[in-house]
């Protein structure tokens, strides 16, 4: 096989294997070889579980970029390059290497539970921030599409809240934001027990302090194992007193931007008042 060859070869099985990860809503971090005295341009797709695919030529230096990939996913970053002598103890011949991290990972999709007047508003904008929006409710004058021109807004019509909630999310609930914002206690139960098994990387559900107890109360009964709860953001969203359901809204989506990048949501000029 000529050199060519290899790095054809190499190039497909990455592409195939980056295929695969998104296809199962997993994450990976591919590491390209921006520097080096020799193999710039060579890739490798290290896998959240460790699993490696493609070489940079050297058994050393693939290890320590494996490792260093496991810190890299769990910064939460999209990008970003390190030096080789930042976070590997290698030769003179790798020592002036740069490479660049970047993280695979599925779109994030917000799956919004009842279209009513936040739901709605909550479908829309998460689509100007580019994110994919599915709107489900049992309504189907709530999920017609007159109400949504915009056809990137998926839309379902739920004969069953359960599975129409299931089905949507799918088996792994990988870069997956729930709301839970229907109009009463047993359709929120309903969406909670879909979402509870695929654990999506985000779940909120509306509701006063008591309004979401009853129903967190109501799962605990059934079963639901209390560090599945735990995961349940309820009430929903931040505390930026927000009144309208625009604003609503938006405190629900600052939420979830603030999970998926690690965010704190506090006011960047804090430092200022300390």
């Amino acid at each position: 096989m000529t050199h060519a060859d290899h790095h054809n070869s190499s190039s497909l099985s990455i592409t195939e294997a980056a295929a695969r990860i998104l296809h199962e809503s997993s994450i990976a971090a591919l590491v390209t070889l921006i520097y080096a005295h020799e193999g710039v341009g060579a890739k490798i797709l290290i896998e959240e579980s460790g699993s490696q695919t493609g070489t940079f030529g050297n058994d050393e230096f693939d290890k320590a970029v494996t490792q260093h990939a496991a810190k890299f996913l769990a910064s939460r970053a999209e990008a970003a390059t390190f030096d080789a002598q930042d976070f590997a103890h290698v030769s003179d011949k790798w020592r002036d290497a740069r490479v660049l991290f970047e993280r695979i990972e599925p779109e994030p999709r917000v799956v919004v539970c009842g279209a009513g007047h936040v739901g709605a508003q909550l479908a829309r904008l998460a689509r100007l921030v580019n994110y994919r929006a599915t709107l489900i409710d049992d309504r189907a004058d709530f999920v017609a599409r007159e109400r949504f021109p915009d056809h990137d807004i998926e839309l379902v019509a739920a004969a069953d809240w359960r599975e129409a909630t299931r089905q949507v999310i799918g088996t792994s609930g990988r870069g997956v934001y729930v709301a839970v914002v229907t109009r009463g206690h047993n359709e929120d139960e309903e969406c909670l027990r879909a979402v509870v098994e695929a654990r999506p990387d985000y779940v909120g559900l509306i509701g006063s302090k008591r309004r979401t107890n009853i129903v967190l109360q109501r799962l605990r009964e059934e079963g639901v194992a209390e560090d599945r709860l735990r995961e349940i953001r309820a009430p929903i969203g931040l505390d930026i007193a927000a009144v309208s359901p625009e604003e609503v809204a938006l405190a629900i989506l600052a939420e979830m931007i603030a999970v998926r990048r690690g965010g704190t949501g506090a006011p960047l000029s804090a430092w200022r008042r300390k």
